[in-house]
């Protein structure tokens, strides 16, 4: 874990709790820095914004060795992050147990940008869904099918369209964007990407979609569990 702070001028500690705490709760940059005076440590928001870009990435990659499987009955919808000013399009999933399967995040809604969305879901399970619940928007339903038909998706897997269904989705959406919202919209597309990565993590956490379980940390608080998953 030390190589990954090397040559920060502050403790890991403090940047993983600003990071973690961030993207966790409803707090702004400058609320951060506000907090971190208050024990006398002296922080620039650029700093943190920093922190954010910089280890998101990393935090993910030493969580998701820890993850579980998800279902294989996934619903699927899209909601709405303004970048820049315009508007892009988050695609997201859940399993039926309100599980998250993956997100991605696109400056387009079509055809390819679904297709885009499901590959990577597929490659971060491992595995294909037994069931897609869409809503009624044709593009992701014609996506579904052209990877049908171009084996990127076995046959089998069962296509449904259900409103009821997909509230589900819907409701979990709400997580996301209560978070994001505060931000008032990103100035650039990678900073959104980076930062919503890191705000569905903290989410999964949130849900325990983690084993940590040969960590041996049972009723740790959350320092010493992030401390272990990145040394781990």
């Amino acid at each position: 874990m030390e190589e990954l702070f090397a040559g920060r001028h502050f403790d890991r500690e403090v940047i993983i709790l600003c990071v973690r705490w961030y993207l966790r709760f409803k707090l702004s940059y400058r609320d951060l820095v506000e907090m971190m005076g208050e024990r006398g440590l002296d922080l620039a928001h650029t700093t943190i914004l920093r922190w954010v870009r910089r280890y998101v990435p990393e935090f993910i990659k030493h969580w998701n060795r820890f993850r579980k499987p998800v279902g294989r009955s996934w619903r699927v919808d899209e909601t709405y992050i303004k970048v820049r000013g315009q508007w892009t399009y988050l695609y997201r999933a859940v399993d039926k147990a309100g599980q998250t399967v993956d997100f991605r995040l696109s400056k387009r809604r079509d055809v390819t940008a679904a297709k885009a969305f499901f590959r990577k879901a597929i490659r971060h399970e491992g595995r294909p869904p037994r069931t897609i619940t869409l809503d009624g928007y044709a593009a992701s339903h014609r996506a579904v099918r052209e990877m049908k038909i171009d084996g990127v998706l076995p046959r089998r897997p069962r296509l449904r369209s259900s409103k009821y269904l997909n509230n589900l989705i819907e409701q979990d959406h709400r997580g996301i964007k209560s978070r994001t919202r505060p931000m008032l919209g990103f100035k650039s597309f990678s900073a959104a990407a980076v930062t919503i990565a890191g705000v569905e993590l903290l989410r999964r956490i949130h849900k325990a979609q983690f084993s940590l379980s040969r960590l041996q940390l049972k009723d740790h608080a959350a320092p010493a569990l992030w401390n272990a998953v990145l040394a781990a």
